[in-house]
């Protein structure tokens, strides 16, 4: 092979290696797009915007759960199987970034008439990177409860970016798994004010009616005071 001939050759490999990775990019950005529609749409035909929030999140963060169910953008789920602690995860863009976490329920005690919107179910502040064990849990989590009759209610995960780092959040209510304080007209934005968290890079919920284990539940929240 001539030196002319090898030098086409890898002109045209570089060539072709160029038109790959745009195409592959195209995908990609194709992919991000679509899937920035769908959270839109979730988050807007559940009416979570303007409910909860002025503006849906660009991703829909990965809630998968002990029992084998995921959240995925209003499906429906039973409380049984929601009850423990679930997995989060969302896309990182700085390992040394910080995060915080809110599951709350917008429609208590029923969607019709929220009074006690929203219950907090879960606060988690100064998440490194996605280590929700690792963070401050300042109100612990607990599972679904809606009461009998009160139909399907939306339980709504959301996750900010804190531009400042980690945060002092000594001021910020501790409550734990066995109570109810602090939980009821629970304002996420206010903590999204003081605070100054942003943006909301990660959401997803799932929606869920009374089941079998909701007494329990109930029981657990009237144990303890603190």
């Amino acid at each position: 092979m001539s030196m002319r001939t090898c030098k086409m050759s890898q002109v045209v490999v570089i060539a072709l290696a160029v038109l790959l990775q745009q195409f592959t990019a195209g995908l990609c950005s194709e992919e991000t797009r679509s899937e920035m529609a769908d959270v839109q749409k979730a988050f807007t035909d559940h009416e979570v915007v303007p409910d909860v929030v002025d503006a849906a999140p660009t991703e829909l963060a990965k809630v998968s759960y002990p029992s084998g169910v995921s959240a995925n953008g209003g499906n429906e789920l039973t409380p049984t199987q929601v009850k423990d602690q679930p997995q989060i995860e969302w896309t990182v863009d700085d390992p040394s970034s910080y995060y915080t976490l809110f599951m709350v329920d917008p429609d208590a005690p029923n969607r019709a008439e929220p009074k006690f919107r929203s219950v907090c179910h879960w606060f988690v502040g100064n998440i490194p990177g996605t280590r929700i064990a690792e963070g401050d849990h300042r109100i612990a989590f607990v599972g679904s409860g809606p009461p009998q009759g009160s139909g399907l209610h939306r339980y709504i995960f959301l996750v900010y970016k804190q531009p400042a780092g980690k945060l002092d959040l000594s001021d910020a209510p501790r409550t734990s798994n066995r109570s109810r304080n602090n939980r009821l007209n629970f304002q996420h934005k206010s903590f999204v004010e003081r605070y100054g968290l942003g943006p909301l890079v990660a959401g997803n919920f799932y929606r869920a009616q009374f089941d079998d284990y909701v007494p329990s539940l109930h029981a657990q929240l009237s144990s303890r005071t603190e």
